[in-house]
């Protein structure tokens, strides 16, 4: 099982600003969303995160480097005075319109090499340019960005219920309430640290950024030819995996290189179809409530796909993996994306012919994906609310 340690944690000095500090992670904003955080405030974590400079050299991830000294020399960052842990907590309302919160906690989990076990992807990924991340790992030295990781460990959720040593807390520009409190009671770190190691690690977010600790920690012990540095651990938030301490949504389908008619004749083979006349976000509640899938058009004409059970004997309780299947023989390409009004807009710019909305997965499927350990489709949960970058960085040397 891996290791899961606390660190002496690199920390904004002005608790009071962390909405001002911090972003969400660099794999969801837009360049317009960067330019905002960018200009919130000038020691934004995006100014490291997602540093600007020439696309062809290495200048912009030395300028983060550079960006990062300088804050800490200065005080902007300021470092633990002892490792300890850092809890999580983020209060939200679902998709469903429900107020909802979690906690989990931000430390080190181990890098273990791919099939070794311990830590577990949950579905297959698809290709990902690894370079940017790994360049700006090697720059700065430092992990930005934490993985999440769901635990199998019963019982992690009410150790950490009890509140910790307060940092600060916000309310993002989506209505999340985020807060983080210190974990410096021995005791307690040594409970947390055991419970995690107790059982296996599902990463639910952050698989590249995982992988490219794999890659660092390889560079790292082939310079020192030790296994004993930082590169060992990687920046991970770990929550428990149960009903309550999650939300998940879907990642939509949208379809190129295909016709809307061929798309939907080849679907009809393992679907009913049934017309559905006003599509607005409501739909994905009737989608829940039929069962069923929604095909939808760039003019907003939408056609209810209910699976037919025995189009699907074998095939697992996914909604990802009954699309794989109803067009395993039709030539496509597939692009991804979360969100009705984003499926919309995507729809608007003439680039796809159609889209399909799924459902989410259930809790119950990725608990059981992670004891079987079997593999989801690329692409098939959207965990939310995004962890915030910024509230915790770990370094590296």
């Amino acid at each position: 099982m891996p290791r899961f340690e606390p660190f002496a944690a690199l920390r904004f000095s002005a608790t009071d600003r962390l909405g001002d500090l911090c972003a969400p992670p660099y794999d969801v904003q837009s360049e317009k969303d960067r330019e905002r955080y960018g200009l919130r405030d000038q020691h934004n974590v995006v100014h490291i995160d997602m540093p600007i400079g020439l696309e062809d050299g290495n200048e912009r991830y030395a300028n983060a480097r550079t960006l990062l000294d300088s804050w800490r020399s200065s005080g902007v960052l300021v470092r633990d005075p002892s490792p300890s842990f850092t809890l999580y907590r983020m209060n939200f309302r679902d998709s469903l319109g429900r107020d909802r919160s979690t906690v989990g906690v931000l430390g080190a989990l181990e890098v273990v090499d791919d099939g070794a076990g311990g830590v577990l992807p949950h579905e297959r990924t698809t290709p990902k340019a690894k370079t940017d991340r790994l360049e700006l790992t090697r720059a700065t030295a430092c992990n930005l960005s934490p993985v999440w990781g769901l635990s199998l460990a019963a019982g992690l959720s009410d150790l950490l219920s009890a509140e910790g040593e307060p940092l600060g807390s916000y309310t993002d520009d989506l209505g999340v309430r985020h807060t983080v409190e210190r974990v410096t009671d021995h005791a307690r770190i040594n409970k947390i640290a055991q419970i995690v190691a107790a059982q296996p690690v599902v990463i639910a977010d952050g698989h590249h950024r995982y992988a490219i600790s794999r890659t660092y920690r390889d560079e790292i012990r082939a310079r020192t030819q030790s296994r004993d540095t930082t590169a060992e651990m990687t920046l991970t938030y770990v929550n428990e995996l149960v009903d309550d301490q999650l939300s998940v949504a879907a990642i939509h389908r949208l379809y190129r290189g295909v016709s809307a008619n061929d798309l939907l004749a080849s679907l009809r083979h393992s679907f009913d179809t049934q017309p559905f006349e006003t599509v607005d976000e409501s739909v994905l509640l009737e989608m829940d409530r039929r069962a069923a899938l929604l095909f939808l058009l760039p003019e907003g004409q939408g056609t209810l796909l209910i699976p037919r059970s025995e189009a699907f004997m074998q095939i697992r309780d996914l909604d990802s993996a009954r699309l794989e299947h109803a067009l395993t023989d039709l030539p496509h390409e597939v692009d991804y994306q979360h969100g009705y009004q984003e499926i919309r807009q995507a729809l608007s710019d003439g680039n796809h012919c159609a889209a399909i909305l799924i459902r989410p997965v259930s809790v119950s499927e990725i608990r059981r994906t992670a004891h079987e350990g079997l593999l989801m489709p690329p692409k098939s949960t959207f965990f939310t609310p995004k962890l915030q970058t910024g509230l915790v960085l770990r370094e590296l040397a």
